[in-house]
């Protein structure tokens, strides 16, 4: 398992920018690490430009800054960077208004 500790963001309608939040915490469990392996090989593949990933949100022990959460919806998109190596962020949408919340990416490859 790994725990992460990552900057998040909030991008709300009609916003040109997005604004930081703070801190966003969350595990990143066996089942869904080999998910995120396993869509940044089908990409490597494919050429697709992105994949989502669904996550359990009881094993993902995610901890917004207050005033952010609940969320409404969450998932982990993942990317390929320029040397094909597979990222990934958090990304949802906040129940109360629908924002965008998200975080900044984090290789795969560095999840233990």
């Amino acid at each position: 398992m790994s725990t992460l500790t990552i900057e998040g963001w909030c991008k709300s309608d009609g916003d040109r920018r997005s604004t930081p939040v703070g801190d966003i915490h969350f595990d990143i469990q066996g089942a869904t690490h080999r998910r995120l392996e396993q869509a940044e090989e089908s990409l490597q593949a494919s050429r697709a430009p992105e994949a989502m990933v669904d996550v359990d949100m009881a094993t993902l022990n995610l901890v917004l800054p207050e005033g952010y959460g609940p969320l409404a919806d969450c998932k982990l998109r993942v990317y390929l960077d320029e040397d094909q190596r597979g990222q990934f962020h958090l990304v949802g949408h906040r129940a109360t208004d629908h924002s965008l919340i998200y975080t900044n990416a984090v290789l795969i490859a560095q999840l233990s």
